[in-house]
């Protein structure tokens, strides 16, 4: 009794906190809708309106899976391909929260699946949600902790899954610093799948049952062989803008602040043993674009973005990729790579994608979050990590003048991705031992 009023008193207090500082943090949130673009669509289903989808979805047995944004996104899709053959009976809804990971959604589900957005974690607004969809399993992809949802879900005697969990040293000790909050959440999972021993470890320290976690390895190694609606002939489209098919092509992915500026002040200087070198800059976020070319203004280069090709006549420098969706279409014609937020920003990006399709890479030392992926990388010779903007010029001059072993870079991460197959299955298959036992 002591410990139901407590998390009952829990529960209250954080849908009392919620709102408040929702309000503060309103105008950020909002404004982060309009910069991104196309926020009408679906906007009432933020606040929990999802108008005739309960109608829909009335009588049919739900699984909800959550992909927070566009990794997670995907990993859901791989989810849902792997899934849907072997559960006819069973109706999907994935919800996500960014307009680019329903961009994702829209071009990769079948017509069958339902999207959403996952709408603010305030009681009333979740609680709408729940109604509507009215599932009997949810699936969150990755870490997403969302109070509300796991509260109504136990409410219901609706299992909750964790998957493709990967804790960092950072969200670890977040969530064991507010332990009083989430380990009566991480009690109630019903199945957690994790990327390995180290993982399953935290999560039981965290609260989670032991008999709930299995080891089932990274969804993301599959992720780059997943067939897709990618339809961009990065090649063709380099030749439409007068690059040869023999000069090299640096592509820079998933770039943050101050990347851009760094790759195209080097340029010139890798331009003096490689004069035909084309620069591809895809920024992790596009709508960073005015602000790039604006920082990018002082460097002299000819710089053509993405979507204004026609509107230039003289081959350009450098182009700018103001798109979302093409980063592996432009990978697949890369000489060399550039894995972005490695180097002015924290954390790094994907290196799994370019290693997929046995491209030669280079990353800073910030990859915080695939330590586990570097690693397996670094031992297997499959990539090179720089410590600064010196080395990382000495590097790719290396890289540009030794195709040999650019080949070697490229064949071995390939291999360490063939090696590493297999997540996405085995995280299906859990899954459907929940689907199976409560058909």
């Amino acid at each position: 009794t002591f410990v139901a009023k407590r998390l009952g008193g829990m529960r209250l207090l954080y849908n009392i906190l919620f709102p408040i500082f929702f309000l503060i943090a309103a105008p950020f949130y909002f404004w982060k809708l309009l910069r991104r673009g196309n926020w009408r669509t679906g906007f009432g289903q933020r606040f929990g309106a999802y108008g005739s989808l309960g109608k829909k979805l009335k009588g049919k047995r739900v699984l909800w899976l959550h992909a927070v944004s566009v990794g997670e996104a995907n990993l859901a899709v791989q989810l849902v391909e792997s899934m849907q053959p072997h559960h006819r009976d069973w109706t999907f809804v994935i919800s996500t929260i960014t307009t680019t990971g329903m961009g994702e959604l829209e071009s990769k589900l079948p017509g069958d699946v339902h999207r959403v957005y996952y709408p603010i974690d305030w009681l009333p607004f979740v609680k709408s949600a729940f109604c509507a969809i009215n599932p009997a399993a949810i699936v969150l992809v990755e870490a997403e902790i969302w109070p509300n949802l796991f509260w109504q879900a136990k409410s219901a005697s609706v299992p909750v899954h964790l998957v493709n969990v990967r804790l960092s040293e950072n969200s670890f000790n977040g969530y064991r610093r507010y332990v009083f909050l989430f380990k009566p959440l991480f009690r109630s999972l019903h199945v957690a799948g994790v990327y390995n021993e180290s993982d399953a470890e935290r999560l039981a320290e965290l609260g989670c049952d032991h008999k709930a976690i299995t080891v089932t390895g990274n969804m993301k190694f599959d992720g780059p062989a997943a067939p897709g609606a990618e339809t961009t002939d990065a090649r063709a489209l380099l030749r439409e803008i007068g690059v040869s098919d023999e000069a090299p092509v640096l592509v820079a992915g998933s770039t943050f602040e101050g990347e851009e500026e760094l790759l195209c002040k080097l340029l010139p200087q890798w331009r003096r043993n490689h004069p035909d070198l084309f620069l591809v800059l895809v920024p992790r976020h596009f709508e960073r674009v005015g602000a790039v070319l604006e920082n990018l203004k002082p460097m002299n280069l000819r710089i053509t973005r993405r979507t204004a090709l026609n509107a230039e006549s003289d081959t350009p420098d450098v182009l700018l990729v103001d798109t979302t969706g093409e980063l592996k279409a432009f990978y697949e014609v890369a000489t060399l790579v550039f894995v972005g937020k490695s180097l002015t920003a924290q954390g790094g990006q994907n290196p799994i994608e370019p290693a997929a399709l046995g491209r030669p890479m280079v990353f800073g030392p910030f990859m915080q979050n695939f330590k586990l992926v570097v690693q397996l990388l670094l031992e297997a010779e499959a990539a090179i990590q720089v410590m600064d903007e010196a080395e990382l010029a000495q590097q790719v001059s290396v890289l540009l003048g030794n195709p040999e072993q650019c080949v070697a870079l490229g064949t071995a991460a390939k291999t360490v991705v063939e090696e590493n197959k297999g997540a996405t299955q085995r995280t299906a298959e859990l899954i459907g031992q929940t689907l199976r036992a409560l058909s």
